[in-house]
């Protein structure tokens, strides 16, 4: 695999870019692998990616039904922040921060990872109150956040409308959090995974599974059987589904959550904004779009597709914030299945079934997680045994009562 450089793409260049290696491969299934992986979206390439360079097991599979990156980790807003609540979900997302902050570098792939700040904004004195017991939690945690007054605010976002339908009287900023490509981290994970051996089979569904002694055996697809010692899903909404497959319920309902992006503009938004009782949040991307999102749909759903209502009301909430985008067209709409745990945490690791591991439950948060949730899983999958910062989010919690509930972090209702 040729290293990205300056250099390399100035010698391409002059011959027409017509000699670039493949970015991954396109290997045919083989029929027993040590690991495979059920989704090829960030979380399963980066499992396979921190299994194959820092685990020491090359024998992987990561097989999608669709095409890779095709599901939620295409179909988001970009950001990444670490400014949690609780003690456990700041560790886990401030460990993903960092991961993210040294991505590019870590697999030789520009993820445009931009860290212009996630501002959190209060629309009443009683949100500010809340807003400031936040903001103290998340530095009692070692992470970086600092309270802004109106004018503060008015000086970060010179065109936000502070005095609209409900007033704004402050906020926090995580100024370490940002916004980074998507699909560039996709196919990163994917470009290096594929390197050091992992096979990357598209266009594999599965469709079922064979389990012994309360072991997974084998998975049958769309490619043919394929077996393998141990197998983790990370298909986001359709956990409940692929875990249904090997006998095993988990506690996952299933909700479209959508964004949209306007026409682009010159750069005019220089942080991403947050507003939880206006309802709404928007970033500008580096190609100059605003970038738009807000409240979940109101129904369970496996489509990747929403409603006009809740794009009336993310419109609304914008322009109520910032006027000055009343002119700008929308371009165009997109929906991901969230994966909703009743405590709005995760679920990753061991399962009841000796060697089959999840990674879902991650609700609005996944794409933020994709760097520490493959780099625990992958550590958890071959020492059979949680990842310090998984141990609090394992399945057995809603059997102990040991919830997280970080329904609050969304900044949002979902």
């Amino acid at each position: 695999m040729n290293s990205y450089s300056g250099f390399s793409l100035f010698r391409n260049a002059l011959t027409g870019h017509r000699h670039w290696s493949r970015a991954w491969r396109d290997p045919v299934p083989k029929k027993h692998y040590d690991v495979v992986i059920v989704g090829a979206g960030g979380h399963g390439l980066a499992t396979a990616y921190y299994l194959a360079k820092y685990q020491g097991v090359k024998n992987v599979a990561v097989l999608e039904k669709g095409y890779l990156g095709g599901g939620n980790s295409g179909r988001n807003t970009q950001v990444s922040r670490s400014n949690y609540f609780y003690p456990e979900s700041g560790a886990f997302y401030e460990h993903s921060l960092k991961l993210f902050e040294n991505l590019a570098q870590e697999i030789n792939f520009n993820v445009m990872f931009s860290q212009r700040g996630v501002l959190a904004i209060c629309n009443s004195p009683h949100e500010m109150e809340l807003y400031r017991r936040w903001a103290n939690a998340i530095q009692m945690n070692g992470i970086d956040s600092k309270i802004l007054s109106r004018e503060g605010i008015k000086k970060l976002i010179p065109h936000i409308n502070l005095d609209c339908r409900f007033p704004v009287y402050g906020g926090f900023i995580q100024k370490r959090g940002g916004i980074s490509r998507h699909d560039a981290v996709t196919w990163g994970y994917a470009r290096q995974a594929s390197a050091a051996g992992v096979d990357i089979i598209q266009q594999c569904e599965v469709v079922g599974m064979d389990s012994s002694d309360s072991r997974v055996t084998t998975v049958h697809t769309t490619r043919g059987t394929i077996a393998a010692d141990k197998f983790a899903l990370c298909v986001a909404g359709h956990s409940s589904q692929l875990a249904a497959m090997a006998g095993l319920r988990l506690p996952i309902t299933s909700i479209p959550l959508q964004a949209m992006v306007t026409e682009p503009v010159r750069p005019i938004l220089h942080t991403c904004l947050v507003s939880a009782h206006i309802h709404v949040y928007v970033s500008q991307s580096d190609r100059g779009e605003i970038v738009i999102g807000g409240g979940a749909d109101l129904y369970n759903s496996y489509a990747q597709r929403g409603g006009l209502p809740v794009q009336h009301e993310n419109m609304e909430a914008l322009l109520e914030l910032l006027p000055i985008f009343s002119r700008l067209r929308l371009m165009r709409q997109w929906a991901g299945v969230c994966d909703m745990t009743p405590d709005v945490s995760p679920i990753v690791g061991k399962t009841p079934i000796d060697n089959l591991y999840i990674s879902t439950g991650w609700g609005t948060g996944g794409y933020k997680a994709i760097p520490a949730g493959g780099d625990t899983l992958a550590h958890t999958m071959v020492h059979d045994q949680a990842h310090d910062l998984l141990k609090p989010f394992q399945l057995d919690r809603f059997e102990t009562g040991h919830l997280i509930d970080e329904g609050a972090a969304s900044g949002v209702a979902h």
